[in-house]
């Protein structure tokens, strides 16, 4: 039986869906997306794609969480349905890339932003410098803030989910009141005739334009790959079996649609010159300072920090159970499987996991860690949705089985896979070093196997 309380309500489970999506990448990536397809109807039609795939995936996991209520989440279902092994090499590139990689992602943009209030916290301002390393103010304020959040989360799950349902509820709010602003007092005709008109913005439907879509995509799934993080938690919510999968499908939804409305402002408001150079690549920044003038960029920068705080604070929430799980399976270190009696949360856990991010954040840059994180999440996404008809035969008994139709998985196999490929062609100096962090955890495997069989 687990140690870990069922404390976590449907309300709370949509809360850490939709609270771990909405981050910073919402804000700036459209900037990114548009540089590279020079085209307002592609960039619109590349979040519908995300969209399309994050929903498919979402129905999926719905399906797997009801088949398979444990936690651990995906680590579990690729145990369950497939092997021990193919388990671990998850959890592995889940603590090593994926789950810290972005959190270590958004912390940076986080600090980022919040050097617009406070100039002084910036990737140029140094304070050590020893050979090849340096330290910024940047990086100090990043590393504080993932101190902070595990700080909170290790008090307990009440403190954890109270502090991502406010953040989520806020920033859910400034979104939508982005749109209403931009709705009321930024559209322009002109805007939409010059973005959408096929005369000055010609489409080629060729194999260039294939590729775009597939690499530009990666910003836009960035912008909402998390949406599985809530899984990890099983063991903590009420009715699993029922209330994930709910979750899932109303979390994903609330956030497709914010994102697909909020891009619309964007091209209704907006040149797609001026969304392709807007400052810092912040096109909300440059959106409300046109509507608003400067005195909005600070207002923004606070949307964007407490968005980036409450992904950031719901994925380490999250995060740290996965790694609980696999040392409870003795193939990760033993002590991490260790709850504290008193706030009843895997402590050591939540600290290494805290301590990798701040290694991260040291090391890496917004776009290489953009690029390890979809890549590397794309392929286990891809591996664990294909096993739900192996996981129909495994378990033809299951009661209460939430079922979706065969075309969901296999779909979201096939645009998943064109993703993969397309990075693994075009991309390879980004997304190949991700897989070979995933393929060194074999021989570590087989090691803490070994390590098992000799403490049995």
């Amino acid at each position: 039986m687990s140690e870990l309380k069922r404390v976590l309500s449907l309300k709370d489970a949509i809360s850490i869906v939709a609270g771990s999506m909405i981050g910073s990448g919402i804000f700036i990536v459209s900037s990114h997306i548009a540089k590279e397809t020079n085209s307002a109807i592609l960039l619109i039609i590349i979040w519908i794609l995300a969209g399309i795939i994050t929903l498919l995936g979402a129905l999926s996991y719905g399906e797997l969480s009801s088949t398979i209520p444990s936690e651990g989440g995906q680590y579990i279902y690729l145990k369950k349905i497939f092997n021990e092994e193919i388990a671990f090499l998850y959890g592995w590139t889940l603590f090593l890339v994926i789950q810290t990689g972005t959190l270590a992602a958004v912390s940076i943009a986080m600090a980022k932003f919040f050097g617009l209030i406070f100039p002084f916290i910036s990737s140029m301002h140094q304070v050590l410098v020893i050979g090849g390393f340096s330290l910024n103010t940047q990086q100090i304020f990043a590393i504080l803030t993932v101190l902070f959040i595990t700080y909170i989360n290790s008090r307990g799950i009440k403190a954890g989910v109270f502090t991502q349902n406010i953040f989520t509820v806020a920033k859910v709010l400034s979104i939508l009141a982005i749109i209403v602003c931009g709705i009321f007092f930024g559209f322009s005709l002109e805007t939409v005739k010059l973005n959408f008109s096929l005369i000055n913005n010609p489409i080629n439907f060729d194999f260039n334009m294939i590729k775009t879509i597939g690499m530009s995509v990666v910003g836009a799934l960035f912008a909402s790959i998390t949406w599985n993080n809530v899984t990890f938690i099983s063991s903590e919510i009420k009715k699993p079996e029922k209330n994930i999968k709910k979750a899932l499908f109303i979390g994903t939804m609330l956030v497709i649609s914010l994102y697909f409305l909020l891009n619309m402002i964007y091209l209704t408001n907006l040149p797609l010159e001026l969304i392709k150079n807007a400052p810092e690549n912040i096109v909300v920044a440059q959106l409300m300072s046109n509507i608003f003038g400067q005195k909005a960029l600070i207002i923004i920068a606070l949307i964007i920090v407490m968005s980036a705080f409450g992904s950031a604070n719901g994925m380490i929430l999250t995060g740290s159970r996965v790694y609980y799980k696999m040392a409870k399976d003795k193939i990760f270190f033993r002590k991490l499987a260790y709850i504290d009696r008193k706030t009843r949360v895997p402590q050591n856990s939540l600290w290494l996991q805290c301590f990798w991010i701040c290694i991260l954040i040291l090391w890496g840059n917004y776009a290489q860690l953009l690029d390890y994180v979809i890549y590397s999440s794309l392929i286990f996404y891809t591996i664990t949705i294909f096993g739900i008809f192996r996981m129909r035969k495994l378990f033809p008994r299951q009661r209460h089985t939430y079922r979706v139709p065969d075309f969901v998985p296999i779909l979201f196999v096939i645009l998943a896979s064109f993703i993969i490929i397309t990075l693994t062609v075009f991309k390879p100096h980004y997304t190949v070093p991700g897989l070979l962090v995933t393929l060194v955890g074999i021989p570590v495997y087989h090691f803490w196997q070994k390590k098992r069989r000799i403490t049995k």
